[in-house]
């Protein structure tokens, strides 16, 4: 429904491709099946929350949004009335400060397979040293290649944050052969509900034991939260290990800042990188396209890894925050989303059955 002169029950922002696809198919299903109301009206679009309000000032933001991690809620909306947004993201981060005035959901489900197994994809090119080798191929280099480092239970893998891609990254990590182990500040409530099946350590054992680091934590930026992690993963923590290391970072790039990564990279604490996300994603978004001055160190660090990684000069492999991104979450995103707003009917326009905050 695209006629922006009528008054929506729901505004999916952020909406592309095949997600804005799948949103419209999920939407029909549920009015089907009478979770949604039948006169239900919606509307799908690309743009942000900022971007859809410059363009069309006219329109009322509905009590019930969704939207990605690049939107920015209204002061005025906020102070509205209890509104409800979706941020269709496994993250939250943007959105946290917001819980004791607005109701937030995220997807918990959709992508926890897909950024999983993008984890296991770096661990293997790091691990088998992959720039190098496809390096030599160019002169069919046989006599002098570097020896890769096999997977099996001699090696040990921590997988730092073991909620439900944490926990899917564990079992990945196992089946491919590897001594894995587990940190996490809810180790108590995750034994339970796990059955005992994921070991844990102190994060002070973590590192003395560690040839595979994997970060899989949300990113909680509240530092009074118990949770909180911006740059947990610190030049002083890193330094303690025993073992050199192959780091992989597939959650958030604030926890565990570039300019650090990059140092133990160059001092050779750290052997192999994988990374999906960044610190401060559009300052480096901007960096990378040549848009304004951008001075943040990790931003700068962060663009350096990119350049060893795409001239394969080193062990480095990055892509643009696309671990999400298979053919199977895509239409997972939408279903769970329309989960959310189906909850959100069930409860008379309340609250949602799974919100903010989790733990």
């Amino acid at each position: 429904m695209n006629d922006t002169n009528r008054k929506y029950d729901t505004i999916h922002f952020e909406a592309l491709g095949p997600e804005a696809v799948h949103l419209e198919e999920e939407i029909k299903k549920a009015i089907e099946r009478k979770e949604i109301p039948v006169q239900h009206t919606y509307l799908i679009t690309p743009k942000n929350v900022q971007e859809f309000l410059r363009d069309d000032p006219s329109v009322t933001l509905p009590d019930i949004i969704t939207t990605k991690t690049h939107s920015v809620l209204p002061d005025q909306y906020i102070s509205s009335g209890r509104k409800s947004v979706i941020t269709r993201s496994a993250g939250y981060d943007h959105f946290e400060h917001l819980t004791d005035r607005v109701n937030i959901a995220s997807l918990r489900e959709y992508c926890v397979n897909a950024v999983a197994q993008t984890a296991i994809k770096f661990l293997y090119a790091a691990a088998g040293e992959l720039n190098h080798y496809t390096v030599n191929t160019a002169t069919f280099e046989r006599k002098d290649s570097r020896a890769f480092m096999e997977l099996e239970k001699n090696r040990v893998c921590t997988i730092f944050g073991v909620g439900r891609i944490g926990k899917r990254t564990y079992e990945l990590a196992e089946a491919n052969g590897l001594t894995v182990q587990g940190v996490d500040i809810r180790q108590d409530e995750l034994t339970a509900l796990y059955g005992g099946s994921v070991r844990f350590v102190s994060k002070e054992e973590a590192i003395l034991t560690s040839d595979i680091i994997i970060n899989a934590m949300n990113l909680t930026r509240n530092k009074d939260s118990r949770f909180y992690n911006v740059g947990y993963f610190s030049k002083a923590y890193l330094s303690q290990a025993e073992k050199d290391l192959i780091f992989i970072n597939v959650t958030r790039g604030e926890i565990a800042p570039e300019s650090v990564i990059a140092d133990l990279y160059r001092a050779e604490k750290i052997t192999g990188i994988g990374l999906d996300v960044f610190s401060n994603e559009s300052q480096f978004a901007a960096l990378l396209n040549k848009q304004g001055n951008v001075t943040d160190p990790d931003v700068l660090a962060a663009s350096g890894l990119v350049e060893k990684a795409i001239d394969r000069s080193s062990n480095i492999y990055v892509q643009p925050h696309q671990g999400f991104n298979s053919d199977i979450a895509a239409l997972a995103k939408a279903v769970e989303a329309i989960k959310h707003v189906a909850a959100w009917y069930r409860n008379g326009g309340q609250r949602f059955d799974e919100q903010l905050p989790y733990y």
